[in-house]
């Protein structure tokens, strides 16, 4: 309560919130298959390009925005990128679910390439270790991820502990963590919107799911099978749990994670005829190998290990992962969402937020993420808060009555409704579970009658024509041709600045990483 007294008395430093959006999709063709083609060279170099990209695969995109103090400004940025992504892509669509497209066999997906140099290399053969070690299939699943950052004089006026700025801002964000990991489950519930996939997908793997027609599988009350396990299990990871109790013993066992080697990748081995299949042996060749529906970030320069960052320089930001594209939308995210995710986020940081047991490991929340994401639309599914039983739709409202307090004082910041609108948005569906995406997207097939891949097609076609066909302005069609080209250049530059062998490379890149005091 003192925090939040402390919050209202310095709102006006809420308007110096940062947040920014990176979206996944793939590009498929006319007929909803996976795109064989490679990235498109109007869109630039996907090494060094600031805001498009690619993720795992050639055809999954990744498209980056800056950081803004406001909403609007956020999602006019995402817009205009979709806009020129599709101007320049005349002959493809974005799909606009998390689950995939058709894809072809696992030999054919195509993984993504960034050039020759040592940089580009790099990113490319840990995406060859990604295939060996869990699949390609489970690459090509979609995402939002939603960064957040507070004004960094915030932190010590809401006394957090600390011996400096810097620990206090990593210690407040830890904070953030871990009542995140307490109450995500309630975006699950909110924001899924993957509730079945594409028996194709599926084929030949293990799960658990029910037949909804001929040519998708589902769950009748899921939110986000992106999220749950789908049948795929991988002991090196389901044995690594991070702490977020402080950031040492976080790094700390980070630092083991991408230092320790895992048996069976050892017998896999880092190279096959002559060629990296994969950076290392150990349990994560690098950090962000780590599946985690949210993470401490801090920006790196070239070559720099997020984990070295981290421990020099603090906690900078946090990154949300746990987002399903929205299917009705598309840039595949609402206003109303990221107004939302402030709130939440905001209340995450203020909110008391006590140390978790178990060496910093929430088992329980963990277990109401994994129930809510398969069961959330479940009448009578009830979760674990504090070892009593609550049902979704008393707890959800209890969560977002707190939630509500943090919304009003960013509209006052912001001189705006929208922020407490949005919460009460949500508490529609909290009243009425057919309002949620995972809800409505099963409805939508019903009463088309259409499969969940020819649905997908028919509204991914749709979202990436009504953005080819919006003007782009003359100045930023100009200002981002000028990126892809400027891209370009800069990616031949690194080339011919390489001296060392990509040998050299890789173990100067490994050497980098600074073990934690």
């Amino acid at each position: 309560m003192q925090r939040f007294t402390q919050l209202q008395q310095h709102r006006d430093i809420l308007t110096r919130t940062m947040r920014g959006i990176e979206r996944e999709g793939l590009r498929i063709d006319r007929d909803g298959h996976l795109s064989t083609l490679p990235h498109p060279l109007a869109l630039g170099s996907a090494l060094t390009h600031p805001h498009i990209t690619t993720d795992y695969s050639e055809a999954l995109l990744e498209l980056i925005t800056g950081t803004h103090t406001t909403v609007e400004s956020l999602l006019r940025e995402l817009t205009e990128i979709h806009q020129f992504v599709m101007q320049q892509n005349r002959g493809e669509s974005i799909w606009m679910q998390s689950m995939p497209a058709i894809l072809p066999p696992e030999k054919d997906i195509p993984i993504a390439t960034y050039g020759s140099s040592n940089t580009g290399m790099l990113k490319h053969v840990y995406r060859r270790g990604l295939a060996e070690r869990y699949g390609k299939k489970m690459q090509c699943i979609a995402g939002l991820h939603y960064n957040f950052s507070m004004p960094s004089e915030l932190w010590p006026l809401l006394d957090f502990k600390g011996d400096s700025h810097q620990e206090q801002q990593s210690n407040g964000y830890l904070a953030l963590i871990r009542n995140f990991t307490r109450y995500s489950w309630l975006l699950m519930y909110l924001f899924g919107a993957s509730p079945a996939a594409s028996k194709s997908f599926l084929a030949n793997m293990p799960h658990e799911l029910q037949t909804f027609d001929h040519d998708t599988f589902y769950l009748p009350y899921a939110t986000s099978l992106r999220m749950s396990d789908l049948g795929y299990q991988n002991d090196a990871q389901s044995a690594l749990t991070l702490c977020y109790n402080d950031l040492d013993s976080f790094i700390r066992k980070m630092y083991d994670a991408v230092t320790q080697s895992w048996p069976a990748y050892e017998a896999i081995g880092t190279h096959r005829d002559g060629q990296w299949i994969q950076l290392n042996t150990n349990v994560l060749q690098i950090e962000n190998e780590f599946y985690s529906s949210i993470r401490p970030k801090r920006t790196t320069s070239r070559g720099e290990r997020p984990i070295t960052a981290l421990m020099e320089r603090g906690v900078q930001y946090v990154e949300i992962r746990c987002l399903d594209i929205d299917p009705f939308e598309p840039i595949g995210i609402a206003a109303s969402t990221s107004h939302f995710m402030d709130a939440f986020l905001l209340f995450c940081a203020v909110s008391e937020s006590g140390f978790f047991p178990h060496d910093g490991h929430c088992a329980q929340s963990q277990n109401n993420f994994a129930l809510t994401v398969k069961q959330g639309r479940d009448p009578a599914l009830t979760l674990n808060k504090e070892g009593s039983r609550l049902s979704v739709k008393d707890w959800g409202h209890e969560i977002l009555d707190q939630i509500l307090a943090y919304a009003k004082e960013l509209d006052i910041a912001y001189s705006t409704t929208q922020y407490s609108a949005a919460v009460e948005l949500q508490r529609q569906k909290l009243d009425n579970p057919d309002l949620t995406p995972s809800a409505r997207l099963l409805q939508e097939l019903r009463n088309s009658g259409l499969s969940l891949q020819d649905y997908t097609l028919q509204k991914s076609q749709e979202h990436s024509d009504a953005l080819r066909f919006q003007e782009l302005s003359v100045e930023t069609d100009q200002k981002l041709k000028n990126m892809a080209q400027e891209s370009i250049l800069e990616q031949k530059e690194i080339e011919v600045s390489d001296m060392e062998s990509f040998d050299e490379y890789v173990k100067h890149y490994n050497d980098s990483l600074k073990r934690p005091a």
